[in-house]
């Protein structure tokens, strides 16, 4: 592969947004909607500081297989319609999630150090 890159990159730290991947034990967790029972296999967790709050969990994706073994995605929104607090009735279950992911993260006060070369 040829690449070539130049620049300084800026990222924009209005609203910072990160995503944080959690891999979990199929039949661990059961998700179900109108009925239909779906059992994920990986949960990603979008969380995010508008104007310099504190890191808040806005919403999870979750990779699903349905009853006939199909790949689907199902999205849970993390908070209410003002966006200033937890949705209600957001089942404990999907708040461990958020928990896991948090703690994968460090509780997204994540740490990277460049490679050298």
């Amino acid at each position: 592969m040829v690449l070539s890159a130049t620049g300084e990159p800026i990222a924009v730290q209005d609203d910072p947004q990160v995503r944080v991947g959690v891999h979990l034990k199929v039949g661990t967790l059961v998700l179900t909607q109108d009925g239909t029972a779906y059992t994920p296999h990986h949960a990603e967790v979008e969380f995010a500081a508008p104007e310099g709050t504190a890191w808040t969990a806005q919403d999870v994706h979750f990779s699903v297989k349905d009853p006939d073994g199909n790949l689907v995605g199902l999205k849970v929104e993390l908070l209410n319609e003002d966006c200033d607090g937890p949705r209600p009735g957001v089942p404990e279950s999907i708040w461990k999630v958020v928990a896991l992911a948090a703690t994968s993260a460090g509780d997204v006060g994540i740490t990277y150090a460049t490679p050298t070369a």
